[in-house]
C-alpha cells in the first residue's frame, strides 16, 4: 500500500517544477497554462535512515526502501468539472490517487503569469475545491437518480436505497455548498458500502503545499498564513517549500552537500521528506521492516493493521496463511547490537493474529500455503 500522490493546482503555480525536484523526473513546464496534459507519474523512495542503520547490524546483499507515487495532474481552472481546459480529462486522474496534494502559488514574480493575474492564496484554493467538489456533486446526483429508478422495479434495490439514500443526499448538500465529500462524519461500514466503488475526489485527504520562493523559505509568510488557516479549518495538512531549492537540492548527488546546503538555506529536511511524513501521517500509515541476508526492505502498513493484515503488505498468501510473526522493535536493535543479542536478551516475541503491528517493527512471518 504505497503512498500515492496526485499533485494538483492551478497552471502556473509551480507544480510541474516540484514535481519534478521531488521525483528527479523531467516533467515538462513553461510560462503559459496547460503546459501538462497528460499526467507523469513518478516514483520515489522514501527516506528512513532506520534502513541503513539496520544494515550496519544485519549483513544483507541490498536495502529495499518503501516507495512513494507521484502523479503530476494538468493545471485545473474555474469550470474544470465542466470541461474547461480539458478538467474531465485531468479529474479522472485525481480520482485514482490516495492523498491529493494541493500545491498553491505563495510568492510573487511578475515573470511567471498567473491564470487569474493575481496572487490571492485563498481565491485560488477556492477555485480548486469548489471544482472538486462541482464534480463529486455529478457523481453524486448520477448515483441517486439510478437509485431512484431501480427502487421502483426492483425490492433489492428498495433496501439499498433506503441505506444510500440518505447519505447521498446529505453529500449532496454539502456538494452543493462547495464543501468537500470529507466533511461528512461515517461510520465505516457505511462509508464501505454506499461510497466505496464512487471514488470521491473530495473525500481523499488534502495536502497543502505552499511554494515560496527562495528568499521567503523558512521567513514569515502572508500568503503561506492564510493557507495555515484554511488547513486548520478542513483538517487539512500543510507543508512549505521552495521548487527552486528543491531543484538545486536534487542537483547536488553528494548527501553531504546535500546537508550543508540545507544547513545554509536554514532547512533540516528537504521538502520530499517533509511532503512524505505529513503525507503518511494524514493517511495513518507506518512502516515495519523484514531482515535478512538476502535483503533488509521496508514495507508500508496502517496504524491498527494486524499481524496477518501487515503480512498481507507482501503477499495475500502470507495473510491467508498466517501462522505468527516472530518481531523485534528497531530500537531494541540498535540498542543491543544484533539479532542474536536481541534474542538472548528475550525481546524477540511470538506474535499471534491479534498483534498490532507497531512502527519500526522488525518482523520475520511464519505461513502455512
Amino acid at each position: 500500500m504505497p503512498l500515492n500522490c496526485g499533485i494538483v493546482g492551478l497552471p502556473n503555480v509551480g507544480k510541474s517544477t516540484i514535481f519534478s525536484a521531488l521525483t528527479c523526473a523531467p516533467a515538462e513546464s513553461a510560462n503559459y497554462p496547460f503546459c501538462t496534459i497528460d499526467p507523469n507519474v513518478g516514483i520515489v523512495n522514501v527516506p528512513d535512515h532506520r534502513l541503513q542503520e539496520i544494515g550496519k547490524l544485519i549483513p544483507t546483499e541490498k536495502i529495499i526502501p518503501a516507495a512513494v507515487e507521484f502523479v503530476d495532474i494538468a493545471g485545473l481552472v474555474k469550470g474544470a468539472s465542466k470541461g474547461e481546459g480539458l478538467g474531465n480529462k485531468f479529474l479522472s486522474h485525481i480520482r485514482e490517487v490516495g492523498v491529493i496534494i494541493h500545491v498553491v502559488r505563495c510568492f510573487e514574480n511578475p515573470d511567471i503569469v498567473h491564470v487569474e493575474n493575481r496572487i490571492d492564496p485563498a481565491g485560488d484554493i477556492e477555485t480548486i475545491n469548489i471544482e472538486l467538489a462541482l464534480a463529486d456533486l455529478e457523481t453524486v446526483d448520477k448515483r441517486i437518480s439510478r437509485l431512484d429508478k431501480e427502487s421502483r422495479t426492483n425490492k433489492d434495490a428498495q433496501k439499498r436505497a433506503a441505506t444510500a439514500l440518505p447519505v447521498l443526499k446529505q453529500l449532496r448538500e454539502l456538494l452543493q455548498e462547495g464543501r468537500p465529500a470529507r466533511s461528512l462524519e461515517l461510520d465505516q461500514d457505511i462509508e464501505t458500502e454506499v461510497l466505496g466503488d464512487l471514488h470521491l475526489i473530495t473525500r481523499k485527504k488534502m495536502l497543502y503545499v505552499c511554494n515560496v520562493d527562495e528568499a521567503s523559505i523558512g521567513k514569515p509568510n502572508p500568503f503561506t498564513d492564510v493557507v495555515r488557516e484554511i488547513a486548520q479549518t478542513e483538517g487539512a495538512g500543510v507543508v512549505i517549500l521552495s521548487g527552486q531549492i528543491e531543484k538545486e537540492i536534487v542537483a547536488l548527488e553528494d548527501e553531504e552537500e546535500r546537508q550543508i546546503f540545507l544547513q545554509e538555506v536554514g532547512l533540516t529536511e528537504s521538502g520530499l521528506t517533509s511532503l512524505i511524513r505529513e503525507g503518511y501521517k494524514l493517511l495513518g500509515l507506518r512502516t515495519y521492516f523484514t531482515a535478512g541476508p538476502k535483503e533488509i526492505r521496508a514495507w508500508t502498513f496502517h496504524k491498527g493493521d494486524k499481524a496477518p493484515q501487515a503480512a498481507g503488505v507482501i503477499h495475500t498468501d502470507f495473510e491467508k496463511g498466517f501462522i505468527r510473526a516472530e518481531t523485534y522493535s528497531y530500537d531494541d536493535l540498535i540498542a543491543l547490537g544484533s539479532e542474536q543479542k536481541v534474542k538472548e536478551a528475550g525481546k524477540l516475541r511470538q506474535e499471534g493474529k491479534e498483534y498490532l503491528v507497531q512502527d519500526g517493527d522488525i518482523m520475520h512471518f511464519k505461513f502455512n500455503l
